[in-house]
């Protein structure tokens, strides 16, 4: 941990790093909600969506985060955890997608903590995802495996309902009962990978319908996010 951060309580950590308003381009993306809508997903059913992609994409990202956490910390390769997340992650436009993020994430990392090792090695390293370049920050400021999956997935359901607000017909008070409502749900699927330390743990969980949606946006013409 960088001398900077001693001292600095995890929950504010936590709430700096889940912050919609942090600059890493968090205002650009919709977790996928967009192109969902697109093809028909109803106002009602965001929650169904919100709950799909915990069990799917969510264990996915916060898995990889969580083994790419382990492997910082004892100095072990990133390169067979980026390799899992790829294979784990079939659609072109969403492996792109996490590595655009990466470096908006990464770049800010390094303004934060610029003596922090674990931010500089996944900034140097080509096609970093976002869950690796989560888990340097994370490694950087000293959280732990359970607290960055649980982020990772509050993050998610934060993107969603954020995105709804601007694609749908919604008071915005639904859409923060929607977070309300899915926090349990977050907090189960940061347990399920908590303890991961493996890249052939990590779960192969990716949503076809997800990934057909995420292929079909990425040659739009007319859309708000860019996924």
């Amino acid at each position: 941990m960088s001398h900077a951060m001693s001292g600095v309580p995890v929950d504010l950590l936590l709430m700096l790093l889940g912050d919609a308003r942090l600059p890493v381009a968090g205002h650009t993306q919709s977790a996928g909600l967009e192109p969902a809508v697109q093809g028909g997903l109803t106002v009602g059913e965001v929650p169904l969506y919100i709950s799909a992609r915990l069990s799917t994409a969510v264990r996915v990202e916060a898995g990889t985060a969580v083994v790419a956490l382990h492997h910082l910390t004892r100095g072990l390769p990133l390169e067979p955890v980026v390799s899992a997340w790829a294979a784990r992650t079939p659609s072109p436009a969403l492996r792109r997608t996490s590595r655009t993020q990466a470096r908006a994430l990464n770049r800010l990392a390094g303004r934060l903590w610029p003596d922090a090792e674990p931010v500089a090695r996944a900034a140097a390293m080509p096609g970093v995802p976002r869950p690796v370049a989560s888990a340097a920050t994370a490694a950087a400021v000293g959280l732990d495996a359970p607290s960055l999956a649980r982020l990772i997935g509050y993050d998610d359901v934060q993107t969603v309902a954020s995105a709804a607000l601007k694609l749908l017909p919604l008071d915005p008070a639904v859409a923060t009962g929607w977070v309300h409502d899915a926090l349990p749900a977050v907090a189960a699927a940061a347990e399920s990978v908590a303890r991961l330390t493996c890249p052939a743990e990590i779960p192969a969980t990716a949503g076809p319908q997800t990934e057909s949606w995420a292929e079909t946006h990425a040659h739009s013409t007319r859309r708000l996010f860019s996924a």
